[in-house]
């Protein structure tokens, strides 16, 4: 139970060094939440992990050798989903992929889908891009997984050739094209005979992600799963 001199700590901590929610940008927030109470009420999960030939998983049917697959929210565009990620990606919040990465493990750690993932990796960012931004934001995700959720992080495997200007504004053929001989298995011994979970934040067309798997899938006894934060409704 909190104390009176304890009560008056919290309202100066809050009146000089508030805590705002990382969705609306309230201040009447707990002081160790990300989002307040209406935020995460509102936020739109798909339990996804759960289910056989969910919406992921179909879209990497008959591409990839997927064992499982799944997002944890839907992405609406101007929903609070998507401006988690663009605080991310391009305003260094790194907090909100934390955030995301927590709801994610707490999910995978209770799915029976997810049990046989050994290593996780983010899908890795070309290295110019990783520069231009500062930090990958797939590895980000990872960490708010591992606090929750105790695996392995694995990012010097699989490299990232092609720099490819960003993915949103492009039609479905133009990501595939811009996906072909991306990845390649820079260090394949860190990954032989693994189960891989692959990380990312947002799944459109998969083009990324099943590139990814491809050059994962090239190192012998390998085999793929995929996780993202969101999923493009």
């Amino acid at each position: 139970m909190a104390t009176p001199i304890n009560n008056y700590i919290n309202a100066f901590q809050q009146l000089f060094f508030p805590h705002i929610c990382g969705g609306c940008g309230v201040d009447h927030i707990h002081n160790n939440a990300f989002l307040c109470a209406a935020c995460n009420h509102a936020l739109p999960t798909t339990q996804f992990f759960d289910k056989k030939n969910n919406p992921v998983e179909r879209v990497f049917t008959g591409r990839i050798p997927l064992i499982a697959g799944g997002s944890s929210f839907y992405f609406y565009k101007l929903g609070l989903i998507q401006h988690l990620i663009a605080q991310l990606k391009y305003k260094n919040n790194l907090a909100a992929g934390r955030f995301l990465g927590r709801c994610m493990g707490r999910e995978l750690r209770q799915s029976e889908r997810f049990t046989h993932v050994d290593l996780l990796m983010p899908l890795p960012l070309h290295p110019k891009k990783e520069f231009q931004r500062g930090y990958n934001q797939a590895r980000i995700i990872c960490e708010g997984i591992m606090e929750v959720w105790p695996k392995k992080l694995c990012t010097q495997a699989i490299s990232r050739l092609v720099y490819t200007s960003s993915q949103t504004q492009g039609n479905r053929l133009n990501r595939w094209k811009n996906m072909e001989d991306a990845f390649w298995a820079s260090e394949p011994n860190m990954i032989k005979n693994k189960n891989i979970l692959l990380i990312d934040d947002v799944i459109t067309t998969g083009a990324s992600l099943e590139a990814c798997s491809k050059a994962i899938l090239q190192v012998q006894g390998t085999s793929i799963s995929i996780a993202t934060a969101a999923y493009t409704v």
